[in-house]
């Protein structure tokens, strides 16, 4: 489901990180219920992208703009992008020592219900509705009631962003990598769960190299990232393509 209106306008982003410039000119448009696969050797700037929109303090935004549901994101400060609708589920979720996940996600979900303006949940509703979902997601409930991420598998760690990502219900998410360390059926989660959502109207930017994951998800549009720009723009062919030939010699016909 997608309209002509864009959710997120990106034009002419440049960002850098320390004194090295990371993204030197990212513009695109992302409409409610569109799906765009972000690909890219190590180093293009995948990840860096969606921790700048995230509002990551390490990222500078030299030039250009972002504008996100009407309003100017990188005016706003990282908690306000949440609650406005913006989830990035991290490439290597970090341990929270001290925090239950269980209390963690109650926390967000309320901070996002009172900017809807909807009432609390208390932590007898949550915990009823969060054990349903982790149970669909293949996630052991009784990890809602261990700090978060610690002592989880990598595979773990990622359900347990999904289950984030299915509380949250945010308005557009960006996933990086979030295959990575996932067995079968945890790839089958991902694609039933941004599935679900997509058709709700929740837009997506899910950076990965596993073809099987980007055919299941059936993107719009498929963006190659070099060195800071978008090198190349296509649809599941590009993504073909890459696998098949990988980025090196991606580059090299483009050179050609």
């Amino acid at each position: 489901m997608t309209t002509h209106t864009p959710l997120l306008s990106v034009r002419d982003l440049r960002v850098e990180v320390g004194e090295r410039t990371v993204l030197e000119s990212i513009s695109l448009d992302i409409r409610p219920g569109e799906l765009v696969v972000l690909m890219g050797s190590n180093g293009s700037g995948k990840s860096t992208l969606g921790l700048t929109l995230a509002g990551h303090p390490r990222y500078r935004v030299s030039a250009g703009s972002a504008r996100f549901h009407g309003q100017d994101l990188l005016a706003l400060k990282p908690e306000e992008r949440a609650r406005a609708g913006l989830f990035v589920s991290l490439q290597s979720p970090p341990d929270i020592p001290g925090v239950k996940n269980g209390l963690f996600l109650r926390s967000a979900l309320n901070a996002i219900r009172e900017s809807r303006g909807e009432s609390q949940l208390d932590a007898f509703d949550f915990l009823k509705d969060a054990r349903a979902l982790a149970g669909e997601l293949g996630l052991d409930a009784k990890l809602l009631s261990r700090p978060v991420n610690e002592g989880f598998s990598g595979g773990e760690r990622k359900r347990n962003e999904l289950l984030q990502l299915a509380l949250l219900k945010p308005r557009l998410a960006l996933l990086d990598e979030i295959d990575s360390g996932m067995d079968v059926d945890g790839v089958r989660a991902v694609v039933k769960q941004v599935q679900a959502m997509r058709a709700q109207g929740t837009a997506f930017v899910v950076v990965s190299h596993y073809l099987q994951l980007i055919e299941s998800l059936t993107p719009d549009t498929v963006l190659r990232l070099d060195q800071g720009r978008i090198a190349e723009t296509g649809t599941l062919a590009l993504a073909r393509d890459i696998a098949r030939t990988g980025f090196v010699r991606q580059s090299e016909a483009l050179e050609v």
